[in-house]
């Protein structure tokens, strides 16, 4: 599974919150990059 690609699919069309992405760096599905990649905000701990 593309994780990137689905997180951010889905953080696009509304259906993720920035926590919610948040929990999936926490969890190692994505990197501290790809979720500001994703949010275009910097990532904090």
């Amino acid at each position: 599974m593309d994780w990137f690609k689905t997180i951010s699919d889905f953080y696009k069309s509304s259906f993720y919150t920035d926590t919610q992405v948040k929990v999936f760096v926490e969890k190692g599905k994505i990197t501290h990059e790809q979720y500001e990649e994703i949010t275009g905000k910097p990532y904090s701990a």
